[in-house]
C-alpha cells in the first residue's frame, strides 16, 4: 500500500471515529477513539467474510504501518514537544526532586519488579518466557502516557501540584525506559559488551548526553526565533528542532526523548515569553496544539486496530489476568517507597500515592517497544500482554480516575471540616 493511500486511510478513519465519540460517547478523546478502533475491528472479526473487501484493506494498511518505527522514530518527538511546550518550568522545578525520582529510580525499580513477578506469572501458565525477556517486558510496561489522564485530571479539579508531577514524570520516563530498554536487549542479544560499567556508561551517555544535546538546540533555536518576528518561519524553526533535534541525537546515539523534552521545555518557558511577540505565540500554540490532537488522534485509533494483526492465545489471556495486578503493584512500590521516603523533608498532596498509582496508564509507546522485539514466540506472548495491559490502563483506570481523584478530594474536605 502507497504511503498516501496509508495516510489518507488513517486520517480519514480518525476523522470518523473523532465525529462518533463528539457525537455519542463524549468520552476522553483518546479514550473513545481508542474504544471505536477495538469494536470497529472485532465487528469485522465477527463479520468473518461479510466484511470482505473493509477487513482486507485496513489489515493490508495495519501491515504496511511499522508501528514501532513511526511511533518511536517519528510520532514520539512531536507529542514529546508538544507536551513540553505548554509545562511551567518553575512549576517544573518545584516538584523536581520527585519527578527525577519517578522518572529513574521508579522506573528501574518497576522494571524489576514486574520482570521478577512476570517470569513467575508466565511459568504459572506454561509459558517459557526467559528471565531477561521478562526485564525487557518490565521495562517497556513501566513508562507511563500522560495524554489520556491530563484532561481526566482537569475535569476533576486536581490539585495543580499533583498534575505537574505526572506530566513531568510521564515525560521523562519514555526517554528513561527506552534507554533501559535499549541496555536490556543488548544483554539479551549477547551482542555487545555488557558489563557493570558498559551499562553505567551507556545510561549516562544517553540520559545526560540528551539533557546537554537538548539545551544546545534548544538555545540555537531559541537565538533564532528572538532574531526574527515571522510566524511562519517560527513555526518552522520548532518544527525543524523537534525534527531535526529528534534525528540528529538519535545518530550521536544520546536519548532523543529526553533533548527534545529539554529543548521544549526551553522553548516553552524562555523562548515564548522572551523571543516570541504575542501574535506569534499565539500561532505557535494552535499549531503544535493542532499537530498534538491529531497524531494523538492517528494514534489512539493505531493502537484500537491493532486487534486485526495481533494473535491471542489462551495461555496470553490468562497471563495477562496474573500480569495486570503485577504491573498495578509495581507501580504502587515505585510511587509509593520514595514518596514515603520523602514525606521526611517536604509535605504530599493528601491520597498522592493512590492516584498517581491509578493514573498511571499505558500508551502507545509500551507497545512499540513490544513490537521491536525479535521475531518469534517470546514477542507475540509479550506483545499480546502488553497489549492487554494497556487497554486495561486506559480503559478501566482512565474512565475511573476522576471518580478516585474526586473521592479522594471529597475526603480531605471531610477530614479538615
Amino acid at each position: 500500500m502507497k504511503l498516501f493511500h496509508i495516510l489518507a486511510l488513517l486520517v480519514s478513519i480518525s476523522a470518523a471515529f473523532s465525529y462518533l465519540n463528539y457525537r455519542f460517547l463524549k468520552l476522553p478523546t483518546t479514550i473513545g477513539l481508542m474504544l471505536i478502533a477495538m469494536l470497529f475491528s472485532l465487528g469485522l472479526n465477527l463479520l468473518g467474510p461479510l466484511s470482505g473487501a473493509i477487513e482486507q484493506e485496513v489489515e493490508s494498511m495495519l501491515r504496511s504501518v511499522d508501528f514501532d518505527e513511526t511511533l518511536l522514530h517519528g510520532m514520539l518527538s512531536f507529542l514529546l514537544f508538544a507536551g513540553a511546550l505548554h509545562v511551567n518550568l518553575n512549576d517544573l522545578a518545584r516538584q523536581r526532586g520527585i519527578i527525577a525520582v519517578l522518572a529513574t529510580a521508579g522506573v528501574i525499580g518497576a522494571t524489576f519488579i514486574i520482570g521478577g513477578l512476570s517470569w513467575w506469572a508466565f511459568k504459572l501458565v506454561g509459558l517459557e518466557i526467559p528471565f531477561v525477556y521478562c526485564l525487557l517486558f518490565g521495562a517497556l510496561i513501566s513508562p507511563t502516557d500522560p495524554i489520556a489522564v491530563l484532561g481526566i485530571l482537569k475535569q476533576a479539579h486536581a490539585p495543580k501540584s499533583l498534575e505537574t508531577k505526572i506530566t513531568g514524570e510521564s515525560l521523562f520516563n519514555d526517554g528513561v525506559a527506552v534507554v533501559v530498554f535499549l541496555v536490556l536487549a543488548r544483554i539479551a542479544t549477547g551482542g555487545e559488551d555488557v558489563s557493570a560499567g558498559a551499562v553505567l556508561g551507556l545510561f549516562v551517555q544517553e540520559t545526560v548526553g540528551g539533557v546537554l544535546f537538548g539545551l544546545a538546540a534548544g538555545s540555537v533555536a531559541y537565538w533564532m526565533l528572538k532574531s526574527v518576528d515571522n510566524y511562519q518561519v517560527e513555526v518552522l524553526i520548532t518544527l525543524a528542532l523537534t525534527t531535526g533535534g529528534y534525528a540528529l541525537a538519535e545518530i550521536l546515539h544520546l536519548s532523543a526523548p529526553v533533548a527534545i523534552v529539554v529543548a521544549g521545555l526551553l522553548i516553552g518557558n524562555h523562548g515564548r515569553v522572551l523571543a516570541m511577540s504575542d501574535r506569534t505565540r499565539e500561532h505557535l500554540d494552535t499549531f503544535w496544539e493542532l499537530v498534538d490532537e491529531i497524531l494523538n488522534a492517528v494514534l489512539f485509533v493505531l493502537i484500537g486496530l491493532e486487534v486485526l494483526v495481533l494473535t491471542f492465545e489462551t495461555e496470553y489471556l490468562q497471563a495477562s489476568v496474573l500480569i495486570i495486578p503485577i504491573v498495578l503493584l509495581a507501580r504502587l512500590v515505585s510511587v509509593g517507597l520514595p514518596i514515603g521516603l520523602m514525606r521526611r523533608f517536604r509535605s504530599f498532596s493528601p491520597h498522592v500515592v493512590r492516584i498517581l498509582t491509578w493514573a498511571g496508564l499505558r500508551g502507545g509507546i509500551s507497545i512499540a517497544l513490544a513490537l521491536s522485539l525479535p521475531a518469534g514466540e517470546v514477542r507475540n506472548s509479550l506483545v499480546a500482554v502488553t497489549y492487554a495491559v494497556v487497554v486495561f490502563s486506559i480503559f478501566v483506570q482512565g474512565l475511573t480516575l476522576g471518580r478516585v481523584v474526586r473521592r479522594s478530594t471529597e475526603a480531605v474536605q471531610t477530614e479538615t471540616s
